[in-house]
């Protein structure tokens, strides 16, 4: 029986839920060398070609795939165990292609790293197609705060070094995050501020929405 939320239809000019865990809900990502590795991969694979230069080239005589062009990488949260994007694809095809690279490339550095071998990932990666522009806003305060469960006793969320919120609150900037098209959602004054608000702050109302976001128990 096919797993819940493999993505089947692909739609031009559309966004997306993409994610994934390790097979058996087992850890993807050991110490800070991994999740940088897999950063990494989403810069070279995202990134203008133009703006790469010598960093495109990841091992002698060979390039990897960009996809820069077709696909944009909005939001992004990295977990032990598993990973969430929001992605906007230009073509059909192309997150499938994308995603192929991107879990191939990374499956290959883990593996060689931690000494194992077979596959990292349950299986294909989740994907599911988002049609309104509340499910938009609302999975992008889903992926922000997936860190709440896992960050230490006063730490706080914009602490949490592998996800993209920081980009939204202006602490860091990864040029190949496109946050412009979910803060002009926001305040024209002060659109950081304003999203970090709607994230950050949660009422009784909020629950049934990011529940229904949820859609499957990472």
């Amino acid at each position: 029986m096919p797993a819940k939320n493999a993505l089947k239809t692909y739609v031009e000019n559309s966004y997306y839920h993409l994610y994934n865990r390790g097979v058996n809900k087992g850890i993807i990502f050991v110490d800070e060398e991994d999740y940088k590795t897999f950063l990494f991969y989403l810069k070279i694979y995202l990134s203008p070609i133009n703006l790469q230069g010598e960093s495109l080239k990841v091992a002698p005589s060979h390039t990897l795939k960009n996809y820069s062009e077709r696909v944009k990488l909005h939001a992004y949260c990295l977990m032990p165990n598993h990973f969430h994007l929001l992605v906007f694809q230009k073509n059909p095809e192309d997150i499938n292609f994308f995603m192929r690279s991107l879990a191939s490339k990374y499956s290959m550095y883990f593996n060689h790293k931690h000494k194992r071998v077979g596959p990292l990932f349950q299986g294909v990666y989740k994907g599911v197609l988002i049609d309104s522009e509340e499910q938009l806003l609302y999975l992008t305060k889903y992926i922000h705060r997936n860190p709440l469960g896992i960050l230490p006793s006063g730490r706080v969320l914009e602490g949490y070094k592998y996800s993209s919120y920081g980009n939204y609150l202006n602490l860091f900037y990864q040029s190949w995050i496109n946050k412009e098209d979910i803060l002009g959602l926001f305040s024209k004054t002060e659109p950081a501020e304003s999203y970090k608000n709607f994230v950050e702050e949660i009422d009784e109302r909020d629950l049934p929405t990011i529940k229904s976001i949820a859609i499957e128990e990472i």
